[in-house]
């Protein structure tokens, strides 16, 4: 009998030590009430088996440390980096900032010479616009990076029509290509009833602004061409997008770094270059937040490629349904200019209107609130156009255009804002408005916009 129970013990002892090589340190021996040698051997064991516990857990510790460690050190490395490219962004963002401003008070001040010759003035004033143009875009640059960077910027899908958004921002870019003396061109990879695609409308045209505004920037002969294919890739829908100029192309060791946040703005290239160098960012930003990816394939000196793709669901999503609210051409209105009822209550605003659409007008009525624009549409009804500007005092124009709408469906009523934040244009749309413009109104922009609700021939004199 004790000899069963002796080799039944020596058996635990086999089994603890067989499981403490194998890396379980848990083990423990039970001691006997009798105390012999065998317990004594098995009080080593356990406090063996203790002793190498406690030394993997110290060793476990010391490798989270060192990961910790290491963790800390790039996350300190990244914060340095960061605080360094934000302070040549920052940099960057006060010269760019300041030189349009120079330009703009400085030769203000010169117009007020007397006796100016009629094209030096014309000089003066091209400068003084070119100058604002460009502070304006580098301050819609800041309001989309700064809603990227804190995660404010929203997803907004609907149904848009890709060969609209493309042959738009051809019509808009076009004048300027041609006065730079290169070639525009565009190419649709679908027929016009299947374009409809389900996305945010807003982000695409700011992507495919961004990409041929950065084509321009850089090309300084040649072509620039941009336009979409459909790719089906492993069963898998998507539109992929490009934007290809003849332009100085990019630099090999930039290739890498050309989309990071606040990273152009310390380069060199970007220093020969206005712009605060946040398009690219914010392009990169808004084709992931869709569902995309962008790259860029380019060789220095002879232009670039950039592509992104657009994700399509199913081809079902690829359809011939007109957008609701989207409005057709009046082919029967032959008129020869617009009668136009501008609400604004900014009185610099409205004159600046009123001057920049007399050309096109045959009668202009101008209102401050929103309960007078209700109230002298009823009483003016061959009024064409309505400029509804959305914050004025007592009835706003969102609730001024519901209240036209109730009464009538036809007339056109453009959205005129100063805020141009993200929201503000579906709430125009919302409200029932055909279409939006952000202040400072672009009369170029106007025109388009005019176009695509009326025959060419109405609005070709306010071209520039």
């Amino acid at each position: 009998m004790k000899e069963d129970l002796f080799n039944d013990r020596i058996d635990q002892f086999i089994d603890a030590i067989t499981k403490v090589a194998r890396g379980d340190f848990s083990v423990q021996i039970e001691l006997s009430e009798e105390m012999d040698h065998l317990d004594a051997l098995a009080i080593g064991i356990n406090m063996m088996v203790d002793d190498l516990r406690i030394g993997k857990l110290v060793e476990l510790e010391n490798e989270k440390i060192k990961e910790l460690n290491i963790q800390l050190q790039i996350a300190k490395e990244k914060a340095e980096t960061s605080d360094r490219l934000k302070s040549a962004f920052l940099s960057n963002m006060s010269h760019e900032i300041r030189t349009p401003m120079n330009g703009i008070l400085g030769f203000t001040e010169l117009l007020k010479e007397p006796l100016l010759p009629d094209q030096v003035q014309q000089d003066y004033i091209s400068i003084i616009q070119k100058s604002g143009e460009r502070m304006l875009n580098i301050l819609n640059d800041i309001i989309s990076i700064s809603k990227v960077e804190s995660g404010e910027m929203k997803i907004k899908i609907s149904e848009t029509n890709i060969n609209d958004q493309i042959h738009f921002i051809y019509e808009f870019f076009k004048l300027e290509v041609e006065q730079k003396g290169i070639s525009l061109s565009f190419r649709n990879g679908l027929p016009q009833e299947q374009a409809i695609l389900k996305t945010d409308r807003e982000k695409v045209y700011q992507i495919l602004t961004n990409l041929v505004k950065n084509a321009i920037k850089f090309t300084s002969s040649g072509s620039i061409e941009f336009g979409y294919n459909l790719r089906n890739i492993n069963d898998i829908q998507e539109l992929e997008f490009y934007v290809r100029d003849s332009g100085i192309g990019i630099l090999p060791e930039h290739i890498n770094i050309i989309f990071e946040r606040f990273r152009q703005g310390s380069e060199l290239l970007t220093r020969n270059y206005e712009g605060a160098g946040l398009g690219l960012s914010i392009t990169k930003a808004f084709v992931e937040m869709l569902g995309g990816k962008i790259w860029v394939e380019s060789h220095w000196g002879k232009g670039s490629t950039f592509y992104f793709t657009l994700p399509v669901s199913s081809a079902d999503e690829l359809n011939v349904e007109k957008k609701a609210g989207q409005t057709s051409f009046r082919e029967d209105f032959q008129v020869k200019k617009f009668n136009i009822l501008i609400a604004e209550d900014d009185s610099t605003s409205e004159k600046l209107l009123k001057i920049t659409l007399e050309k096109i007008s045959n009668k202009v009525l101008s209102v401050g609130t929103g309960a007078e624009a209700v109230e002298v549409f009823k009483n003016n009804p061959d009024i064409d156009v309505i400029l509804m500007d959305i914050k004025m005092p007592g009835m706003d124009g969102y609730e001024a255009t519901r209240q036209i709408r109730q009464f009538n469906k036809d007339v056109i009523i453009i959205a005129q804002t100063a805020f141009g934040l993200e929201g503000d244009n579906e709430k125009a749309l919302i409200a029932g408005c055909n279409d939006y413009i952000s202040k400072p109104i672009n009369r170029k922009l106007l025109t388009t916009i005019l176009q695509k609700h009326f025959d060419q021939e109405k609005v070709q004199k306010l071209q520039v």
